[in-house]
């Protein structure tokens, strides 16, 4: 091997390979410590798309499911009204089984028939006045649950419709809604026939809770659903761009040794530049 001043060859070569030690003891260090293997597009350009789009479905779908979690809260507001109703009802049915009985006053039935017109109101009222999120929940119209994991083709709507309640109309899921407003308990003939209306309005608040419940249930899984898919998307999501920590660990702990050979390398290389002068003395 020929002996040169002008290039330090030896010099060069430990130089560059201490800046790709530089660089590879850099990147492990970012990986370590932000917890990442992608830091930038440099890194994984295919493993950046693909991890950034499955992170997109993940946000998508967390939302949908808060989405469904509301129109469970929407549909248990207006199961528990009815629930209420179907208790008002029950008194109903007491006042009028008591009404009818031959041996009760005209002044006692028009007491009862207050108390039933004090029902019917209260059945107006939370018809009219139960809310959920600043919405009248028995409108009649119908609220469409939006899931969606970002996608066109992975999105899709629940419809749930809460029909509307009063004591004129009451069930919704029926074949058809019964009237107590015209009603009364003031002789024993009205008392019996309104014994029957309210018989059958208790059934539709029955057969009203029960497609309530199965709106529920159908939303509940759709939850289910969409929290199995978050999961299963955010652990693809971790296995493309986690850092593998223990790898990483060995890699800098190869690193640091290369860093020490290298800068030692280096010096060695330099001085033997200096035994070329020997040669002049």
């Amino acid at each position: 091997m020929s002996m040169s001043v002008l290039n330090n060859i030896s010099g060069l070569a430990a130089q560059n390979q201490l800046q790709l030690t530089s660089t590879g003891l850099q990147n492990t260090l970012l990986q370590l410590s932000s917890g990442s293997r992608i830091n930038s597009g440099a890194d994984d350009a295919a493993g950046l798309a693909i991890a950034n789009g499955l992170a997109a479905n993940t946000t998508a779908l967390t939302q949908s499911a808060q989405n469904a979690t509301d129109g469970v809260g929407m549909l248990q507001v207006a199961d528990g009204s009815l629930s209420q109703v179907t208790t008002l009802l029950n008194r109903a049915v007491t006042l009028a089984t008591e009404a009818s009985n031959g041996t009760v006053s005209s002044s006692q039935q028009v007491s009862m028939d207050n108390e039933f017109t004090s029902i019917k109101a209260e059945i107006d009222r939370i018809g009219s006045n139960t809310t959920y999120n600043g919405a009248k929940v028995f409108s009649g119209a119908t609220t469409s649950v939006y899931i969606s994991d970002g996608t066109n083709a992975g999105s899709s709507s629940i419809d749930a419709t809460v029909g509307k309640l009063s004591s004129s109309s009451i069930g919704f899921a029926g074949t058809s809604s019964q009237s107590l407003s015209g009603d009364n308990l003031t002789s024993v003939t009205f008392a019996q026939a309104a014994l029957t209306d309210i018989t059958t309005a208790i059934a539709n608040i029955a057969a009203d809770r029960g497609k309530l419940g199965a709106d529920v249930n159908r939303l509940q899984s759709a939850t289910n659903v969409v929290n199995n898919q978050v999961q299963n998307l955010t652990s693809a999501e971790d296995n493309i761009s986690s850092a593998n920590i223990a790898q990483d660990v060995a890699n800098m702990t190869k690193y640091n040794i290369l860093q020490s050979t290298g800068m030692a390398a280096l010096q060695q290389s330099n001085q033997s530049q200096q035994a070329i002068l020997k040669l002049l003395q």
